[in-house]
């Protein structure tokens, strides 16, 4: 058994080189998880485009219309980060897509990794922070809408608060959002999540390790969640180029080890995202990516426990 990865090429929007978002780490993370043996070739699990009706679970219709329509309007283009052309109006989409699929195999089968997702600055108003679509928010209306779940938890790792993801699901019970990430980083107006924790600069792999344990049992018992979402992001990097906290590579692949052994040792299903990571580095950022992979695939056959006690 192996572990489900969803990816789609139009991940990739390909933007030049130059462009201050490191689009074409999409394609070569997903070249390194084939090259390492980590998915066969041909192995993919390729997620539908999202439809717009999906879309709009979280976010506003005449939003989701303008970004379908290549209409966005310029100011929130610049909020955003790029232009939204058919490229990245297609991409977002598809990575939407990508996390509802990793969701519904999470739920099949207790864990699945998408190769993109975990744009959770977009709020139900618009996009922000180079996040279109917040794609986690998305694929929880989903299950929710369909009942596959009743309560979900959102365990969000990005550098970055997910102050989107917080505003969307502001005051709603059935859906609980935790955010670790950098005090003094983007955006400078936080959210409230229903629990955030702001590290200072510096943080390194002990300290931001030690914090997990407590934080992993409050989630657990606050959510009683019927899956997690796991936004991995690498951004808190001691080498990222937007993170300034300092964690290793160990300490990356500790933090993924955590979070992912914490729930499957319960029997919730996990869908992990990629979350942030910034680098003129393609080759090392995208290899640091494939850390969650790598550590999701320990994971793969064993069996966990019931989900409550």
């Amino acid at each position: 058994m192996s572990l489900p990865v969803v990816h789609h090429p139009a991940f990739d929007a390909q933007f030049d080189a130059a462009h201050r978002f490191p689009m074409s780490k999409f394609t070569r993370l997903a070249q390194i998880l084939v090259e390492d043996g980590v998915v066969a070739p041909g192995g993919w699990h390729v997620p539908e485009p999202c439809p717009a009706d999906w879309l709009a679970l979280a976010h506003d219709p005449a939003y989701v219309h303008a970004v379908l329509a290549q209409s966005v309007p310029r100011e929130m283009e610049k909020a955003i980060g790029f232009a939204v052309d058919d490229k990245v109006a297609m991409r977002s989409r598809c990575a939407t897509g990508g996390t509802v699929l990793a969701a519904r195999l999470a739920l099949a089968g207790g864990l699945a990794c998408n190769t993109a997702g975990g744009s959770h600055h977009a709020a139900r108003g618009g996009g922000a922070g180079f996040s279109v679509f917040n794609d986690v928010a998305v694929a929880a209306r989903v299950l929710l809408a369909e009942n596959a779940v009743g309560r979900v938890l959102v365990f969000d790792c990005d550098v970055h608060q997910g102050d989107g993801t917080a505003r969307i699901f502001e005051g709603e019970r059935n859906v609980f959002t935790l955010s670790i990430h950098g005090e003094k980083n983007y955006p400078m107006t936080k959210a409230r999540s229903d629990l955030d924790v702001a590290l200072p600069d510096g943080t390194g792999d002990a300290a931001y390790l030690d914090i997990l344990p407590d934080l992993l049992d409050e989630a657990w018992r606050q959510a009683s969640p019927g899956i997690v979402f796991y936004n991995a992001g690498v951004d808190p990097h001691r080498d990222d180029r937007l993170g300034r906290l300092c964690l290793s590579d160990e300490g990356l692949a500790e933090r993924d080890r955590r979070v992912i052994g914490f729930f499957r040792e319960r029997g919730l299903p996990v869908a992990c995202v990629i979350g942030g990571g910034y680098s003129r580095d393609i080759e090392a950022l995208s290899r640091r990516h494939t850390i969650l992979h790598r550590v999701a695939t320990e994971f793969i056959g064993r069996s966990g426990s019931s989900s409550r006690p």
